[in-house]
């Protein structure tokens, strides 16, 4: 169980990046709308080179975007107070882990087994650990991880 000190301090960091986030996405929006699309006096480069940069800027407010929805959800399990419970095994997160990173869902250990897991499937679908047909390897289901 976390102590009220605790909890202050997740709430501050959390509500502190959403915040950031929120600016971000605001900013983006002015990007976009104020991008000047006028290709008189600019070659080929110049304008391959702006498309790049706008699309690197859009990827990066979606990657943004789908952390305001972690964050979000991460400020509803604390006022609920199951912010510190694994969901894989409801074993308490540390506080420094949620310190840390608080939009976490698994402790550390369940956090390791998914990553390996995780792991081994992208290596048997790259042919890495040589499986055998034989072996059933087509069984394997690709799980990605929320707390990734």
């Amino acid at each position: 169980m976390l102590n009220t000190d605790e909890v202050t301090k997740l709430r501050q960091s959390l509500e502190s990046e959403q915040a950031r986030l929120v600016r971000n996405a605001q900013d983006g929006l002015q990007f976009s709308m104020n991008r000047e699309r006028s290709s008189i006096g600019r070659d080929s480069i110049d304008e391959s080179m702006e498309e790049e940069i706008f699309s690197t800027e859009l990827r990066l407010r979606d990657r943004e975007k789908f952390l305001l929805g972690k964050i979000t959800g991460a400020l509803d399990r604390l006022s609920a107070g199951t912010i510190n419970e694994c969901e894989s095994c409801a074993e308490p997160i540390g506080f420094r882990r949620l310190l840390a990173r608080p939009v976490t869902t698994l402790c550390i250990e369940c956090k390791e087994e998914a990553e390996k897991e995780e792991s081994t499937q992208v290596q048997a679908r790259q042919g890495g650990m040589g499986l055998r047909d034989d072996l059933g390897s087509d069984d394997l289901a690709v799980t990605p991880t929320e707390d990734s």
